[in-house]
């Protein structure tokens, strides 16, 4: 597309028919490719003020490409060509494009995640979402929804890992604090959650065979809250928030396993005001009463058991070395001893089992001191069940002779280790239409003018449907946030 014509783009219809000429041109040369590319960079730079004002104006044009057949027949070379942007351009406009394009790609196909980790990619947004706030909040966003997407489903390497240093960790618990004032602010969302993730990054690194020459990597999310926990509570009240509102999986096994550190770490026993400690008691209560206890059966596929455990997990050290321990604080005391009789004598729907995990976790809680009561008849009742679940020698000669397919029922797993048996979850978006699966293509050599030159790399690509609804909300949210 000439200059001429995008100068002449004097209202929005004419705006979205010219991106819609662009991407349905021929896609069968690299030169013609480059060519669409470029007109759409420039269309899209030339507009935004006017006709790209908001995430929805930004999802669209993101989709128009993204649908078009121009992409599908292209998918690698075309992402690649986004990727070198996002490496390399320094224009906020670009980036941002760039960034959409690969955010909205990725949560339908994590080939596209899984090649910004083999580009590098990392270090380069640690930097970019450093460097952005300021100049664009719109974009440091962004910037943000993606580390945390690419961050999410795949383990990083240790390089990229040491790149995070302590002063980013505080400059992400500085805009939490910034922020604290309105805690339904969206923009607290994407800095918890990139927080988040990268805690699991730091637990999976420690939990992963050391090899020499490598020393421990400190987790930099727990040395900043254990050396200026007082100065950066407005995050520890979110996670509990965060905890109270969230629906998936994935997001509350995340906030879990940061708690759990946080309650077996002595420098971070108080981190919380005491006020929410009875919020976070009331929030555990609830969740694991809701929780199923008949569901996920032998493999857990939906993680029902798994969260189970966890939420126990960390029950047993909060209750211990918490300011509920001290004497006079100790926060529903009946409550949670109701609670832990109830986790391994009531009975399911579909006469399910009991579970000798949460009946080993149930008596490590009643182990607690302030729980235990002279005579205990719940804590005799409770290591009676235990006795009934424990497997037999029988059964543990016939899973060592490997005549027993179900050894998730012997579970020993660490809150480290707990998702390791839940199935990954697929990211979703409510995006502004549904994606159409089509055979991929893999384009020649070429190159893209100024801005978009790296050569393509085979790389199997395979596309998944997502069933996307924009409503009110921000495109780059993600399905499982509260509207």
């Amino acid at each position: 597309m000439d200059a001429e014509v995008v100068h002449s783009l004097d209202d929005e219809e004419h705006f979205w028919l010219a991106l819609d000429n662009i991407v349905s041109g021929p896609s069968d040369e690299h030169e013609l490719i480059d060519n669409a590319l470029r007109a759409y960079l420039a269309i899209t730079a030339e507009s935004k003020q006017e006709f790209l004002q908001s995430e929805q104006d930004v999802a669209r044009c993101c989709y128009k490409l993204l649908d078009s057949e121009l992409f599908h027949t292209n998918q690698d070379y075309i992402r690649r060509q986004f990727l070198y942007c996002l490496l390399e351009e320094d224009d906020p406009g670009t980036l941002h494009l760039a960034a959409a394009v690969l955010l909205f790609d990725g949560r339908a196909d994590e080939a596209a995640f899984e090649m910004m980790q083999a580009e590098g990619a990392f270090p380069r947004l640690v930097r970019l979402v450093r460097d952005n706030r300021d100049d664009n909040i719109g974009l440091h966003r962004l910037l943000l929804e993606l580390l945390f997407e690419m961050s999410r489903i795949q383990k990083l390497g240790r390089d990229d890992i040491t790149t995070v240093d302590d002063g980013f960790i505080l400059y992400l618990f500085q805009l939490i604090e910034q922020l604290s004032d309105d805690a339904d602010d969206p923009y607290h969302y994407p800095i918890i959650r990139v927080l988040l993730v990268l805690n699991e990054q730091y637990m999976c690194l420690a939990s992963a065979p050391s090899s020499p020459g490598n020393g421990a990597v400190t987790n930099r999310i727990l040395k900043t809250l254990s050396t200026h926990g007082s100065y950066y509570r407005t995050f520890g009240e979110n996670l509990i928030l965060l905890l109270n509102r969230e629906a998936a999986l994935s997001l509350q096994l995340l906030i879990l396993k940061l708690l759990y550190l946080l309650f077996t770490t002595p420098s971070t026993y108080e981190y919380f005001y005491t006020n929410d400690l009875h919020v976070l008691v009331d929030v555990i209560i609830r969740n694991l009463l809701d929780l199923d206890p008949g569901a996920g059966g032998v493999d857990d596929r939906d993680g029902q058991a798994a969260l189970r455990h966890t939420y126990l997990r960390v029950l047993c050290p909060l209750l211990k070395n918490t300011q509920l321990a001290r004497e006079g604080s100790n926060y529903k005391r009946n409550e949670v001893r109701r609670l832990l009789h109830l986790l391994v004598n009531r009975s399911t729907a579909h006469f399910a089992p009991v579970d000798e995990t949460v009946v080993r976790l149930v008596l490590r809680c009643k182990q607690v001191e302030w729980l235990r009561e002279e005579g205990d008849e719940q804590f005799q009742e409770i290591e009676r069940k235990l006795l009934e679940v424990a497997p037999k020698d029988t059964d543990v000669a016939q899973k060592l002779l490997g005549m027993s397919l179900p050894d998730a029922g012997l579970s020993s797993l660490s809150v480290v280790e707990v998702a390791a048996k839940v199935t990954k979850e697929k990211p979703s978006v409510p995006a502004p239409r549904r994606r159409k699966k089509k055979t991929d293509g893999v384009g020649a050599k070429g190159s893209f003018g100024n801005a978009l030159k790296v050569p393509p790399r085979d790389l199997t690509a395979s596309m998944s449907s997502d069933d996307v609804q924009a409503g009110g909300r921000s495109p780059f949210a993600d399905d499982n946030e509260e509207a």
